[in-house]
């Protein structure tokens, strides 16, 4: 039914589960994976001017949310080729991450988006419930919405 299926996350544990759950249910379908995180775009310092001799380059901040994107999708990878399905992984920069994860998914041809209904914890968890909402507002695609029933360790 699914032949390629996207897979969200943001690195926290919630979401490290739902992006498990993700493969486990493209493993059912028989389906690829491609893994995303979506890293929030370089910001300048407000006076240019001045930056602070610790305020990273674009080029030092880029490296760097690529490798903690990578580090967030190594499972995802992992459990991924332990169930034999081909897989790939991308961090991609906006600030508009709904959005993002639409233009991915169409770009890449996916034909479910999966992710999870929250995943950071305080403020975060409305963040993600609000990219899972706009995600679902902005695209034709199928969106499956996973929920944990309990938080993670508990």
């Amino acid at each position: 039914m699914y032949r390629k299926i996207l897979i969200t996350t943001d690195g926290s544990t919630v979401s490290q589960h739902t992006a498990c759950a993700g493969v486990a249910f493209a493993q059912q379908m028989g389906a690829e994976v491609l893994a995303l995180f979506v890293a929030p775009e370089y910001q300048y310092p407000v006076y240019v001017e001045i930056i602070p001799p610790s305020y990273p380059s674009e080029e030092e901040y880029i490296a760097q949310m690529r490798r903690t994107g990578q580090q967030y999708m190594d499972a995802i990878m992992r459990a991924a080729q332990q169930a034999g399905l081909q897989h790939a992984c991308m961090t991609a920069f906006s600030d508009a991450a709904a959005l993002k994860i639409v233009d991915v998914a169409e770009e890449q041809q996916c034909d479910l988006i999966f992710m999870g209904s929250h995943g950071r914890s305080g403020w975060g968890q409305l963040l993600l419930g609000s990219v899972t909402n706009k995600v679902l507002s902005q695209t034709t695609r199928p969106v499956l919405v996973h929920r944990l029933v309990r938080e993670p360790g508990a």
